[in-house]
């Protein structure tokens, strides 16, 4: 497995700080002289004692949140050594003393929501109001080093939203007139021309789930905040607080072991409730299927399931660490990431739940583990198909679908006029686009490397990437029913 996709809570844990070797960011004398050292020395020791008193399941989340400030302090000590200003060495010390305060304070065992919640990124308290809601106060501080912070603090008013989760928008402070003073509220169409950032938030075991969905990220209105991508994450009881409240402290469990993941994308996959029981439902949904589909599509299909997994295994760590966000890389983007796992769960779950195994012809949505198609066929035969294929990883690959035809006697005849047309057929349950693409993107560049362009390529980047897919039906559903271009 590529590091890149590994759990993050197999990562060592002790911070690899102060030393003289190759490996360390600080040589041991300016550690010492700055008490670096200590502090360093502090954290690790209030890390160790604070893994044994969080469940089994819940302890690899602490590991993965520990790795994350790791990942978080070294990056600022490689700034820092390439400078001499005081304020970096003010900034980078008071980071440390901050999260061997979050670790020496973190407890298990409390019963509701209320009171104070750490992680590697900040802090936040909730505070109980009328009729089951609470109002969160959140401190957000991500420290990379130089110009490279991601600061936010925050307050929401969360109700029950009848489901699990409490949910609200972030609180935007309203523009005044100067003579005016200023109140909190929720910005609406007259105060904001897009919606606010809104959080929900609910118990996963010991752990508190913070899930934010951000809509403006110019974060307007908002004080004191530069972003809000680190709000979403796991949060540790911090503490002596005698909660009065209660909540349901259960741990939703997925098909696989917790105590042990073995991927960023299972680890996180554990920290989140929704999550979780996507996987559940896909488990089920895939036992569910399998007897209802024909030899061939049931052989298809579970290749087509491998790709997904796999495609589902790079998904969180390609976007909580992007490579096309090349100035900030290294910052932990936990809103997208979190966000693209659920929607490839549930875009899954309407293909294998909605599988329309009874479909004729061509028309519908067709969905594939990397391409999806829409085809429209009016009553006189006229044929619209438009959609995409992707290369994970890679947004200025793939392959757009835009085709126009005629469908006569059930086939499908496209109106391109050149050696490799578009073409749409069915196999079995299946529908196979640009069957033959495959065999000219093959061709189109030469064993020395030369390049043979008089076939059109249908895809972007390079001349070898062929459209050919093949997928399957999935009835309408509001997970796949938006067409709009996507990062996978």
């Amino acid at each position: 497995m590529d590091d890149f996709l590994r759990a993050s809570s197999s990562a060592p844990t002790a911070i690899r700080l102060c030393g003289d070797s190759g490996d360390d960011r600080i040589k041991t004398a300016d550690c010492k002289k700055a008490g670096y050292d200590k502090l360093v020395a502090q954290i690790d020791k209030a890390f160790d004692a604070a893994l044994p008193k969080l469940p089994a399941n819940v302890r690899p989340l602490l590991k993965r949140d520990q790795a994350w400030f790791n990942e978080t302090i070294l990056d600022a000590a490689d700034v820092l050594a390439d400078s001499d200003e005081d304020e970096l060495k003010r900034g980078f010390a008071a980071a440390l003393r901050r999260r061997a305060a979050a670790l020496e304070g973190i407890a298990s065992g409390r019963p509701g929501l209320s009171g104070n919640w750490v992680n590697a990124f900040g802090h936040l308290t909730l505070t109980p109001s009328e009729g089951g809601a609470y109002r969160l106060a959140a401190d957000l501080r991500g420290d990379y080093g130089g110009d490279r912070r991601r600061t936010c603090k925050l307050t929401a008013d969360l109700k029950p939203s009848g489901t699990a989760w409490l949910s609200g928008p972030v609180l935007i402070e309203a523009e005044t007139a100067p003579d005016k003073p200023k109140t909190n509220m929720a910005t609406d169409a007259a105060a904001a021309s897009s919606k606010p950032p809104s959080i929900k938030l609910r118990r996963q075991g010991d752990t508190l789930r913070i899930v934010g969905t951000i809509d403006d990220e110019e974060f307007d209105g908002l004080n004191d905040c530069s972003s809000m991508w680190q709000v979403t994450g796991s949060y540790f009881a911090a503490g002596k607080d005698a909660a009065s409240d209660k909540a349901d402290t259960a741990f939703i469990a997925p098909t696989f072991d917790c105590t042990r993941p073995e991927t960023a994308t299972d680890e996180e996959i554990c920290a989140d409730p929704d999550l979780a029981d996507n996987d559940q439902r896909l488990n089920r949904a895939w036992k569910a299927l399998q007897p209802r589909l024909d030899e061939a599509t049931r052989r298809a299909l579970i290749e087509d399931q491998r790709n997904w997994v796999k495609s589902q295994t790079e998904q969180f760590p390609e976007f909580l660490h992007p490579a096309w966000n090349k100035q900030s890389s290294q910052v932990h983007f936990t809103v997208d990431a979190r966000d693209h796992v659920n929607g490839l769960q549930r875009e899954r779950l309407a293909l294998l739940e909605g599988f329309d195994d009874k479909r004729s012809g061509l028309a519908g949505v067709w969905l594939a583990y990397n391409a999806i198609i829409k085809v429209t066929v009016d009553k006189d035969g006229a044929l619209k198909a438009a959609g995409w294929k992707w290369d994970q990883g890679d947004w200025k690959a793939g392959c757009d679908y835009e085709m126009t035809g005629k469908v006569t006697g059930g086939a499908f005849r496209s109106d391109e006029q050149r050696k490799n047309p578009d073409t749409l057929e069915r196999d079995h349950a299946m529908l196979i686009v640009n069957r033959q693409d495959d065999a000219f993107a093959r061709k189109r560049t030469g064993k020395d490397g030369t390049e043979d362009s008089a076939d059109e390529a249908k895809c972007k980047r390079r001349l070898d990437n062929s459209s050919t897919a093949r997928l399957f039906p999935a009835r309408p559903s509001p997970d796949i029913d938006s067409f709009k271009g996507s990062i996978r």
